[in-house]
């Protein structure tokens, strides 16, 4: 079996687990693999935040449904139920734009505050 995200860990796919220890092997594993993806996409908030002239850019409704929309058809392509996409990249958009107007203020103190 091969896998991507760490190769040298993965012992079975959902139809070859047999013990809620395979399953919970895999969960961990694939946590892993979530949290260093999450790192690298929170890595270009900070960009985001670096690179962007005003506060005001920092939350773009017409950007949050297009990642939202993108994630939802991606999802139903690959079966991942909307129902668990749609939510999940909702709140991660949201503690993503609280990160980034940290990151913001934390790089232009003071500026466009609002």
């Amino acid at each position: 079996m091969t896998d991507t995200a760490d190769p040298d860990t993965r012992r079975h796919t959902a139809e070859s687990a047999e013990t809620m220890a395979d399953v919970r092997h895999e969960i961990d594993r694939l946590d892993r693999a979530l949290v260093k993806l999450l790192e690298e996409r929170q890595s270009f908030m900070d960009a985001a935040a670096r690179i962007k002239g005003s506060r005001g850019a920092v939350h773009d409704r017409a950007r949050i449904e297009d990642v939202v929309a993108k994630v939802v058809a991606e999802a139903q392509r690959q079966g991942l139920s909307p129902a668990i996409a749609e939510p999940v990249w909702r709140t991660l958009i949201d503690r993503s734009i609280a990160y980034e107007f940290e990151a913001f203020d934390a790089l232009k103190p003071g500026r466009d505050k609002a």
